[in-house]
Formats: structure tokens, C-alpha cells, sequence
């Protein structure tokens, strides 16, 4: 009986590590692959879209890291790998509201940096379609590479630069987040 529970609880143990958190009934890994970085879990969050009083939620994301930390202004300065994960909700968001949130983003955290990001913007605007309920868009920033680009399973590219990297997951964890309990959400209890 005693080795029954051991194994039991082994295998609740591993089913742990192996699945770090769920939120909106998405599971989230524990550990992802960047290039030859792993990276841990450091926090997810739900989008939370205000509508005549009705909070719609978007999409749920989960912010990877190569060590937790609650402190974003670190996330954003460190040339290290990071990924951000968007699992969407909503049974679907056109691409013109998903770029005017995204540049809303972008001008709201980095408005000195518009200037010179302005053709990266553009690429990386260019990489969007409509996003539908379970559709899953990935965001990872190797340094010396860039920020690689995945919708819906499809590598779109890559956009090279720290500072483009800076100011994409500033969106979400610069001074004016879409929302402030997803930003609280991605950096972590």
C-alpha cells in the first residue's frame, strides 16, 4: 500500500512540473524552449476588455522568463530570452482591432521610441490576422536574433533589435498596461 502511494504521489508530482498553471482553463508548461534558453514560467494573466460596463476577456497569456521576477522595468532592460504566450478566448477579434491595440500599446509605453521603431511596427502589424477562440499567437526575443513571431502555429518572422523587443512586451509590462491585473498577472504572485 505504501508503494502504491509513493508512486501515486510521484505521479502527481511530475504532472506539476510537466503543468505549471491553467487560468480560463488553459494549461500553460512549466518550462519552454527558446533557441537553447529554458525558460520558466514566471506568470499568466487574462485580457480584460471593458465594454458598456461587461468585461470581455480576449486572451489569456503567460510570460516565460529565465528567472521569476515580479520587477518589469528588469523584464524589459534584460538583453535575455522571453517569451510571451497569448491564448486566445474571444470567439474571434479582427486584425484591425488587435493593430490598434497593439499600436495603442506601443504608443502608450514607448511613445520616445515610435520614430525609430516605425518599420518594425510595420512589419510586425503586417504578421496579424484575425484571431479566433483557441488560436494561439507566441512571441520570443533571443538576443542577437530578434523577436520571432508565431500566429496560430506559422513562423512569420523574425524582427531584429532590443529595442523593438523592449517596446513590444512593454505592451504589456510598461506603465499603462491593457489592462492592470493582466500585467500583475504575468509578473508572478
Amino acid at each position: 500500500m505504501r508503494r502504491v502511494a509513493c508512486v501515486v504521489l510521484a505521479g502527481l508530482l511530475v504532472g506539476l512540473l510537466a503543468y505549471a498553471g491553467e487560468i480560463e482553463g488553459v494549461v500553460f508548461p512549466n518550462q519552454v524552449t527558446a533557441g537553447t534558453a529554458s525558460l520558466t514560467l514566471n506568470g499568466m494573466g487574462v485580457r480584460v476588455k471593458k465594454v458598456a460596463f461587461i468585461g470581455i476577456k480576449v486572451y489569456v497569456a503567460a510570460l516565460y522568463l529565465p528567472a521569476k521576477t515580479s520587477d518589469p522595468a528588469k523584464v524589459l532592460a534584460a538583453d535575455e530570452p522571453k517569451q510571451l504566450v497569448m491564448h486566445f478566448l474571444y470567439k474571434e477579434v479582427g486584425k484591425e482591432k488587435l493593430l490598434e491595440g497593439w499600436n495603442d500599446g506601443f504608443k502608450s509605453n514607448s511613445p520616445d521610441k515610435l520614430a525609430a521603431l516605425k518599420d518594425k511596427i510595420a512589419t510586425f502589424d503586417g504578421f496579424w490576422s484575425d484571431m479566433k477562440k483557441d488560436d494561439v499567437a507566441v512571441l520570443t526575443y533571443i538576443p542577437g536574433q530578434g523577436t520571432k513571431v508565431e500566429i496560430k502555429g506559422k513562423d512569420m518572422g523574425v524582427i531584429e533589435g532590443k529595442d523593438f523587443a523592449e517596446a513590444l512586451f512593454a505592451i504589456w509590462l510598461g506603465p499603462k498596461p491593457p489592462n492592470e491585473d493582466l500585467k500583475k498577472g504575468l509578473l508572478g504572485p
